[in-house]
């Protein structure tokens, strides 16, 4: 963040909570569940650039870091994790799991906070607004108005992915 404060640059960052876990852990095991944490990490790592960052934050949740990178093309990025998320059947242990979908908030430096913390807040409470609307859609919320993104109350939202029915069955 120091980084592109300095260079005047954004930096977006993502929290993703992958929607259902517990119930899903519950109706396969923890075994299928880590396949899936295992499934959503691989299809992060396929989708950031290189200088991008993804993480699990802990439990069900990962974190994207995404440097120099505007609102919008974080929604971008977004829209495309959890379509790729949700387009896959994990298969594991001879069963077919899924689809899996995931709920996504978001927020942007500078226009959503100058720190950390601030900017880790403003994506978490977009992550709860993106579940309490539904779950697997992307929110972001925002100070300011980003270009190439519909401004809705405040928020900034993406469109809702609807699911899919070309799942491809992915061994793990």
């Amino acid at each position: 963040m120091q980084r592109c404060a300095r260079q005047g640059l954004p930096l977006s960052l993502l929290m993703l909570d992958i929607d259902h876990f517990k119930r899903f852990n519950d109706q396969h095991g923890h075994a299928a569940g880590d396949a899936v944490l295992a499934h959503v990490g691989r299809t992060l790592q396929s989708l950031i650039r290189n200088e991008d960052l993804a993480c699990r934050y802990g439990g069900e949740e990962f974190t994207i870091v995404l440097p120099e990178a505007t609102a919008a093309v974080a929604l971008e990025r977004a829209e495309a994790i959890l379509s790729a998320t949700a387009s896959t059947t994990i298969v594991h242990l001879r069963s077919t799991l899924g689809p899996v979908t995931a709920s996504i908030g978001a927020a942007t430096f500078p226009g959503d906070g100058a720190t950390v913390d601030v900017l880790f807040g403003f994506a978490d409470a977009a992550l709860y607004r993106a579940k309490a609307e539904g779950r697997n859609r992307v929110v972001h919320t925002a100070a300011a108005h980003a270009p190439g993104v519909t401004r809705a109350g405040g928020v900034l939202q993406s469109r809702v992915l609807p699911p899919r029915d070309d799942h491809r069955a992915r061994r793990l």
